[in-house]
């Protein structure tokens, strides 16, 4: 705009200024200063309004004739100047002006589209909002059903007077026979919810199985169920599934347990009760399932609340649309699969507009019914003559050829959609269907999948393994996987489906059959078996991941058992041989050095180092004054670490140094042998063991590390958690995320979401099975409790550090946060010695103190007695009173005992071999890979079990595969057959050198320097024949 106003003043004042000319001319020459007509006038007409005409002489008016010609000759030349200059001033004013036009123009456009931003930005402004209110009404509704979920809990609670005693006696039905089926479970997932007490919880919904979400009915995103939704849907579909009416029934197939043992467990978990506290204190009720079982059965009733959700979901959409017909009603309640429901669902399903719904808006419903009729009365007509007068070119032009493709496009999804079409598919087709994976052109240089190159399985027996890598393969692009079906079985398959459709007019060949036949034949090839092709890869997947998460529990499970250094048979406090004071945790590495970090035998650090025995890359040696330098400091470690005895115990006070596995593993564990072996008054005081340091590094850059060892340099912090392992394993590795202990395999294939909540499921298993010591245990510890969550864990510890330990079990109710039923369910598992209650010190729950206190009397006052006599006269389980019997016997044993114990190692003491059998530590022995030979023994450590075998450490720096075929006769074709940390004695078949490694080579990964070289080792536990021991 000033740019504007500046042109148009700029114009104006040089009108102006014209003006002024003008008038100054006519002035000085005699001219009438009127107007501007007259002004011009008297330019153009020198004739008129010149001094001549005028009788005027000039400016004196007194001169002579020859002075007036000349002053008439100075007019004539200065009018012509004065044209000159009105004619330039003219253009360059029209020029402005035109500038100031275009600039006027373009400020008016600009300034309307700044409008229409502005009005885009206020409507999408409108929009957000409007998407926020409509979010915040969800979230209203969804608070509402959840505070009424949260009363109905609450009520039942109080009616059961806080205990779930209503357990104690399982009736007939167990429960089942109520009228409102929840399809949305339930109480038993949410108890450990941040700062509140499990009371006020005990109503939240237990998480969905993985493949369970479907498309929601409305065909958006899943939202709560209302809390009559199982009763409106009962009464639409006329009573409820067969599976709703016996839930236990159900899940006991699937499992394969007895539907009792089944059913009371269903009521347990619906009550509230945690697995841990089910397995230890309800066993008279589930026939003593163990934790495996009972993740299974809670595994297999997810699974069922979310069919029954699904099918509720189904029915009051169907019921909103008014389609819900007296035939559907009847195949929603006996839909039994999943897939079944979504079959129903699936023609009213909305979605993108498909080639059917354009052929019906086309009007070509009537052409597809004939063709569907074989022609019916218009069967001696042609297709084409019938569809080019049935053609509505008010809906548009369509050609006959196109007509028809459009009818068949109608008539197959039709009957793709059919529920009875794909039943009789699945039923056809299946037995016959199998996996095919090929190797992509070009793909997989490195042979990563050359397994997998060219195979077709059969779907059924496709191994969980063997599915989980063809999926890796394909998704990184080096197999294309897909399912074969043989020719015959698909035209079997036509040949019925066109006799069901026409039992007798379909099978001539005549031009209407062929559009049938055509039809039918696209409904199969381009919606039938992609959606069959789905489905199995669907439910391959969902039991690949089934057995993938029993691996990682089993795995999880031996690795969070492994016996702590006390409980060691040579090293631990019942040994005799000398305590161990102390521990050297020793994290390797070469350029970095070797990060060395002494605790004493509670946990606290003591000392830290940093040394370089090795050198910083291959092909270099280490100078003899950083040799010496390094022992120097090794040696002033190891001294300190022996002086933190008593004075009595001095002389037989021993260290154990904890090495990690990782990288310059081989090399560390060499160096630290030889100087102890060469050293006087160390052999027979100082051992090592080689400890797994998965997860370490998760662990020192982790915010509980930082609030641990504040002051303390993160790569420090490693050798910390690998010294803390070898003292107590449980206690350390609960600090660290699950997924990153190395357990398991195709971690990065399954759903994370459901891993996650299996690997928690398996660390908590493991802690109540040992117990916690409620005025030591870390909050990290407390919060696996059974009923705990990390805030009550936090305030736990919080409160003990304020007030002083723990007298008792009953104490921690004073807990902020903690209410009767979360200490109902953690009571068992925390462990209170020296207090003011004997009991709390034992496994005993707190419910069975009275019975536990009498059982007591009677034993010492009448000695022998009968179990089962006493709980029938008690009234109490035979069980539970044989749990009392032991606790009070002390011969519950810690779970950690019947595990295998860490190999340690006492430098020295001459090449150990394995219980006499000749088999020879591959380290000790100085044997590197490259020098294994086939028919070599070994010792080894298992270190990770899969599917398919093994992964053994041998020694060598490479972890070889015993595959299960190679497993001992007892346990060949058992997967589980082995454990992690089992000590195991094997026999060399191969070694193979493989550069490039990658991310699906055998093993855990090259441990020795720093190289691409990767060896592939085959082992065996079966004696080979005719081959002696090199």
């Amino acid at each position: 705009w000033l740019k504007i106003r500046a042109s148009v003043v700029g114009g104006l004042a040089i009108r102006g200024i014209n003006s002024a000319m003008s008038e100054w001319s006519g002035w000085s020459h005699g001219r009438p200063l009127d107007t501007d007509a007259s002004r011009a006038t008297s330019v153009a007409s020198p004739g008129r309004g010149s001094p001549k005409a005028l009788g005027v002489s000039g400016r004196g008016g007194g001169r002579g004739k020859g002075c007036g010609r000349g002053y008439a000759i100075d007019q004539q030349q200065d009018g012509g100047k004065a044209q000159k200059a009105v004619a330039k001033a003219e253009a360059k004013q029209q020029k402005e002006s035109e500038q100031a036009a275009k600039a006027v123009a373009k400020a008016v456009a600009k300034r309307a589209a700044l409008k229409q931003r502005d009005a885009k930005l206020a409507a999408k402004a409108a929009a957000k909002a409007g998407a926020a209110q409509a979010k915040a009404a969800a979230t209203r509704v969804k608070a509402v059903a959840k505070a009424a979920a949260k009363a109905s809990a609450k009520a039942r609670a109080k009616a059961a007077a806080g205990v779930p005693s209503a357990s104690a006696e399982a009736s007939g039905d167990f429960g089942l026979g109520s009228a409102a089926v929840r399809a949305v479970p339930s109480p038993h997932r949410k108890r450990k919810a941040e700062g509140q007490d499990v009371d006020s919880v005990a109503a939240s919904k237990r998480p969905r199985a993985a493949g369970s979400r479907a498309e929601c009915a409305e065909g958006d995103v899943e939202e709560a169920l209302p809390e009559d939704a199982s009763a409106q849907a009962e009464a639409l579909l006329g009573g409820r599934s067969a599976i709703a009416q016996d839930k236990a029934a159900c899940v006991a197939r699937a499992v394969a347990l007895e539907r009792r043992r089944v059913a009371a467990t269903i009521k347990l978990l619906e009550e509230g009760n945690t697995i841990p506290f089910i397995a230890r204190y309800r066993k008279e009720l589930t026939g003593s399932l163990n934790e495996d079982e009972l993740r299974r059965v809670e595994r297999g009733l997810q699974r069922v609340d979310a069919l029954e959700a699904r099918r509720i979901r189904v029915a009051l959409a169907l019921h909103r649309r008014e389609a819900l017909t007296d035939p559907l009603r009847a195949a929603l309640l006996q839909a039994a699969v999943l897939e079944e429901i979504e079959d129903l669902w699936a023609p009213f399903k909305s979605k993108k507009q498909t080639r059917a719904q354009l052929a019906r808006e086309r009007g070509l419903g009537p052409l597809a019914k004939l063709i569907e009729q074989v022609g019916g009365k218009s069967s001696w007509t042609a297709p084409e003559a019938v569809a080019a007068s049935s053609v509505d070119e008010a809906k548009g032009p369509v050609s006959a050829k196109e007509a028809l493709a459009g009818a068949r496009d109608i008539l197959a999804e039709k009957y793709a959609q059919s529920n009875d079409v794909k039943q009789r598919a699945r039923d056809m087709l299946e037995p016959h269907a199998s996996l095919s994976s090929r190797q992509k052109p070009g793909a997989d240089a490195d042979g990563q999948y050359k397994t997998y190159w060219n195979i077709d399985m059969p779907i059924r027996r496709v191994k969980p393994y063997q599915f989980l890598a063809v999926q890796r393969g394909e998704a990184n692009g080096a197999l294309k996987v897909g399912f074969e079906v043989p020719g015959e079985a698909c035209d079997s398959f036509l040949k019925q489906l066109e006799r069901k459709v026409q039992p007798h007019g379909a099978q001539g060949e005549g031009p209407w059959e062929r559009e049938l036949r055509a039809a039918l034949s696209d409904a199969f090839k381009r919606l039938l078996r992609p959606s069959l092709e789905r489905e199995w890869r669907r439910r391959l997947k969902e039991l690949a991941e089934d057995d993938a998460f029993d691996t990682y529990r089993r795995n999880l499970h031996s690795k969070l058992l492994t016996p702590p250094l006390r409980l060691h048979p040579d090293w631990g406090d019942s040994s005799g041989d000398g305590p161990v004071v102390s521990v050297l945790g020793i994290d390797p590495a070469y350029r970095t050095g070797c990060k060395m970090a002494l605790i004493a035998s509670t946990g606290q650090v003591i000392a830290t180092k940093v040394v370089y025995p090795h050198p910083p890359h291959i092909a270099a040696s280490v100078p003899l004054v950083q040799a010496e330098q390094a022992a120097a400091l090794l040696q002033e470690l190891l001294e300190v670490g022996l002086q933190q005895s008593s004075a009595s115990d001095a002389p037989q006070a021993r260290l154990i140094c904890s090495i990690g596995n990782g990288t310059a593993s081989r090399e560390t564990e060499s160096w630290l042998r030889q100087h102890v072996g060469g050293t006087a008054g160390l052999p027979g005081r100082i051992a090592y063991c080689v400890v797994d340091e998965a997860g370490a590094s998760v662990y020192s850059a982790s915010p509980l590390a930082g609030k641990e060892l504040p002051d303390m340099d993160v790569s420090m912090r490693g050798a910390v958690s690998i010294a803390r392992r070898l003292l107590d394993p449980m206690a350390e590795l609960v600090k660290i995320d699950p997924q990153s202990i190395g357990v398991g395999l195709y971690q990065h294939d399954v759903d994370h979401k459901r891993l996650v909540s299996e690997l928690k499921a398996a660390v908590t298993d493991c802690v109540n099975s040992v117990g916690v010591d409620l005025n030591t245990a870390s909050p990290s510890l407390l919060e696996h409790v059974a009923g705990l969550s990390a805030a009550l864990a936090r305030n736990i510890v919080e409160h003990r550090s304020a007030r002083g330990p723990f007298a008792s079990r009953a104490e921690v109710l004073a807990v902020k946060g903690v209410g009767p039923r979360a200490h109902h369910q953690a009571a068992g598992f925390l462990r209170v010695y020296g207090g003011s209650e004997p009991l709390d010190a034992t496994p005993v729950h707190p419910e069975s103190y009275e019975v536990a206190k009498r059982f007591k009397r009677t034993r010492e006052s009448y000695g022998g007695h009968d179990i089962a006599a006493l709980a029938v006269a008690w009234g109490v389980g035979a069980q539970t009173l044989s749990d009392i019997e032991a606790a009070l016997a002390g011969t519950v044993k810690d779970p950690r005992e019947a595990q295998p114990p860490p190999r340690i190692k006492a430098p020295g003491s001459g090449k150990r071999k394995s219980r006499g059998s000749g088999a020879i530590d591959a380290q000790e022995s100085g044997i590197t890979v490259d020098l294994l030979t086939p028919g070599l023994k070994l010792q080894g450590v298992v270190r990770n079990v899969v599917a398919f075998g093994a992964f053994v450490d041998i020694g060598v720096g490479h972890d070889g595969l015993l595959h299960v075929s190679q497993y001992p006769p007892t346990a060949r074709g058992r997967a589980d057959a082995l454990s992690v940390n089992d000590n195991v004695e094997v026999w060399v078949q191969g070694a193979t050198r493989s550069t490039g490694g990658g991310k699906g080579s055998a093993g855990k990964g090259a441990r020795g320097p720093p190289s691409k070289d990767r060896w592939r080792v085959s082992l065996t536990a079966v004696e080979p024949s005719g081959l002696a021991n090199a």
